[in-house]
């Protein structure tokens, strides 16, 4: 009796260690499938192969596959086997992807009825064909398909098969794989979240961005309105003293005609009349500098003035294509009606995509007739330049659409511009035309009207001698300012 009862009290000890040992080889197999989630939030297959390698190590022979359900189609995501030929994760490669299919798929139903789903047989007559399919790709007899739950909804399986017929997971066996289960949902949960985490901060940091170009924008609409009162109060100041100054120059010039006029009748010797004479001349010459000097400043204070006002007209939506065709014709004409003899070929490449923008039509016309007058006037001094030499003046003006944006080349094969005075163009009262021909304001008001109030951009190319190219860039929609 004493020995019956020592045999049964050591049976008793090796179940109870082997079932000891087995409840720490599942905690182990949990604890390092836990390990490797919260080392790799962002990487749910390395979740995914600890999974499937931890039960093929603890349910040998069986071999453990991984797979989700996404857009109507079941995918393999991993799968593991001890003791099974190596080429078993290209079987089921060749197995997946498959339809989702509840009606001839075992995996597919446990995914929809949220159930573990048990096949003693795969070869047996009631086995849907796609399950007896890869039965004979996998040489497995029996299967168990586990499905991965996340908030009431199916999205996978693990589907672990043995190479015997009636093989059944034990209860505690079960349970481990469900833990799994959980385990592969919550890295496929971390993974989400990260990602929407990532996103959502592309999203603030984009919002700050925008935030930062609306206040740089403001600030520098708000200078810009400080600079444009001080400005017209200036050219106010300025406007009536240089009126007499021009005024009572043309009437002294006059008056010098004049007084040659009266000092004819007067008895002078030769000598003096020859003096007083030249004297006369140098006082109207001089007269005649001062009115075209004159003449120049008060066309700089009509800029200025023109410069600094308020208001922009109506921003709205304008066809750019007919806006640049109008600017195009309305340059041309202004500049035969000034010189009959002027002759130009103006090209037109209009991209009919460019379509309709928000803008302030009346100030980009402005950006057109100043650019487009530019050329013009390159043009015809390269052709001065040339004298007899043979010379064909060619303006061309382009559209292309860009999608959030459309873009305008305006290119003349004129004198082009030096690069010393390339970097110095859109400054303002910096001109290199002769004195009363330009004002020095055109450019610099055109990269206002371009980048400051339609948030666009203006570049130029060109090359001495050859050619000049504006190219801007406009956006489709932008919250524009109306200073």
């Amino acid at each position: 009796m004493i020995a019956i009862e020592n045999v049964r009290l050591f049976d008793e000890v090796q179940e109870r260690t082997r079932e000891l040992q087995e409840s720490l080889e599942y905690q182990t197999a949990t604890a390092d499938v836990l390990n490797v989630i919260s080392r790799s939030t962002t990487n749910v297959q390395a979740a995914f192969d600890a999974i499937a390698m931890s039960a093929a190590r603890l349910f040998a022979p069986c071999e453990t596959t991984l797979s989700t359900v996404h857009d109507g189609q079941l995918y393999w995501r991993a799968t593991a086997s001890l003791g099974r030929p190596v080429e078993a994760i290209e079987r089921v490669r060749s197995i997946y992807p498959i339809p989702f299919d509840p009606e001839n798929s075992p995996s597919s139903r446990a995914i929809q009825e949220r159930r573990i789903i048990e096949i003693a047989d795969a070869m047996s007559l009631d086995t849907p064909d796609r399950t007896r399919r890869a039965q004979r790709a996998g040489e497995f007899r029996s299967i168990t398909f586990v499905p991965l739950v996340r908030d009431g909804i199916g999205i996978g399986t693990i589907i672990l098969t043995h190479p015997e017929a009636g093989f059944k997971l034990s209860p505690k066996q079960l349970a481990l794989v469900q833990t799994f289960a959980d385990q592969a949902v919550i890295a496929i949960e971390n993974a989400r979240l990260f990602d929407e985490l990532q996103e959502r901060t592309k999203e603030l940091s984009r919002s700050l961005d925008d935030l930062r170009t609306a206040q740089d924008r403001l600030v520098q609409t708000e200078k810009l309105a400080s600079l444009g009162q001080l400005t017209a109060g200036i050219a106010h100041e300025i406007k009536n003293p240089l009126n007499f100054v021009n005024n009572f120059s043309a009437m002294s010039a006059e008056l010098t005609g004049e007084l040659n006029e009266a000092l004819k009748s007067a008895s002078l010797s030769s000598k003096l009349r020859q003096e007083v004479d030249e004297l006369t001349r140098m006082l109207k010459d001089n007269l005649e500098k001062v009115v075209q000097h004159g003449k120049r400043a008060d066309s700089i204070v009509k800029n200025m003035l023109l410069h600094s006002r308020q208001g922009s007209g109506e921003h709205r939506p304008a066809d750019i294509n007919a806006l640049l065709d109008e600017s195009l014709n309305l340059a041309y004409h202004g500049a035969r009606a000034e010189k009959p003899q002027f002759h130009v070929t103006l090209r037109r490449e209009f991209d009919q995509a460019a379509g309709t923008l928000e803008l302030f039509p009346q100030e980009i016309t402005r950006v057109f007739l100043n650019l487009i007058s530019n050329g013009f006037y390159a043009l015809n001094k390269r052709k001065t330049d040339n004298g007899e030499l043979p010379f064909d003046p060619v303006l061309s003006a382009a559209t292309r659409n860009l999608g959030d944006s459309v873009e305008i080349r305006i290119r003349d094969n004129g004198t082009g511009i030096p690069p010393d005075v390339k970097e110095k163009m859109f400054d303002p009262f910096f001109t290199t035309k002769p004195a009363g021909e330009g004002t020095g304001l055109g450019l610099s008001m055109s990269h206002d009207i371009i980048v400051k109030q339609h948030g666009g951009r203006i570049d130029v190319e060109t090359e001495a001698g050859q050619f000049t190219e504006f190219r801007i860039v406009l956006p489709r929609t932008r919250g524009l300012s109306q200073t």
